[in-house]
């Protein structure tokens, strides 16, 4: 590719999944001269550097953020108001800031109360491209190609910052979309959080049920589809649940309600209303799966 990359250093914290995946995909598309990664793990960030994920592993955390062009946040959200009041005292003039974390009104919160003054140096994001397997060995530089990126920017944001920050995901091959921080959570505690709550309480019910190999021997293809994201990470889920908690609760409530009114329905045996509901769903996933991926 001619002409000089976009972004000279790059430091990552967290290179699995998400983080290890933002880095692959901008070295392949020669956007990158060096990524430097942090993490808690000494196993993971050496497993990182023998993949070819990061450069080098980080040790002083202050010089390699002040100097940095971009710095990505990959951690559990959980995790990110103490990396942002470690790093806040280095944060140089024209570093950028973003993160690939699940909730935003969370981590926009932590930004401002840790970043002060600097806060309009980082423009929120949440790339919609998961999978099952986490870590460094699951990153791949196509992760990102053809899926969803949501920027949540800040009013404090340059135009300049967000471009960058929109462009690092672009180069990723991602598909950049904007919300506020408070759409995108009120969203995707619709279509994302609850899904996995769902998920992880169903196959939670049947496991501690005293027979329950008996009903996973019998778990079929409908199980299968139904509870896939119930092997996501357990600590990651946990942090977005909570930080999300207060939209989830209205997203669980409705579905509450919902349920309520199958179990009348059944108890009263209408077939009609059941199909009713189904035909609509029906409809729904159809167009969604046609059109909407």
């Amino acid at each position: 590719m001619s002409g000089s990359p976009e972004f000279g250093k790059v430091v990552v914290f967290g290179v699995g999944l998400i983080g290890g995946s933002f880095a692959l995909g901008l070295k392949a598309a020669g956007q990158i001269e060096e990524v430097v990664g942090y993490g808690r793990s000494i196993a993971t960030l050496t497993q990182a550097l023998d993949l070819g994920i990061i450069d080098r592993v980080g040790v002083n955390v202050g010089q390699d953020v002040a100097d940095a062009d971009l710095v990505l946040l990959a951690t559990p959200v959980g995790q990110m108001p103490d990396i942002m009041a470690r790093i806040a005292p280095y944060i140089g003039a024209q570093t950028v800031f973003t993160d690939g974390g699940s909730t935003k009104e969370d981590v926009v919160a932590a930004a401002r109360a840790h970043f002060a003054e600097k806060a309009g140096q980082f423009v929120p994001a949440h790339p919609i491209a998961g999978a099952e397997n986490s870590g460094a060995a699951a990153a791949r530089a196509d992760l990102y190609r053809e899926k969803k990126v949501v920027l949540t920017p800040l009013p404090e944001n340059s135009v300049l910052n967000v471009a960058r920050v929109r462009s690092a995901w672009e180069w990723c091959g991602a598909q950049v979309h904007e919300l506020s921080p408070s759409e995108h959570d009120r969203v995707f505690a619709a279509v994302s959080h609850l899904p996995h709550l769902l998920s992880f309480a169903l196959v939670h019910d049947l496991a501690v049920r005293e027979n329950s190999e008996l009903y996973f021997s019998f778990a079929a293809s409908g199980f299968r589809d139904f509870t896939r994201i119930a092997a996501s990470h357990p600590e990651m889920w946990r942090d977005i649940c909570l930080a999300n908690r207060v939209a989830l609760l209205e997203e669980l409530d409705r579905y509450r309600a919902q349920l309520d009114d199958l179990r009348v329905a059944l108890k009263k045996g209408d077939g009609v209303a059941l199909e009713q509901t189904f035909d609509v769903a029906r409809r729904a996933r159809r167009d969604w799966a046609g059109g909407g991926k």
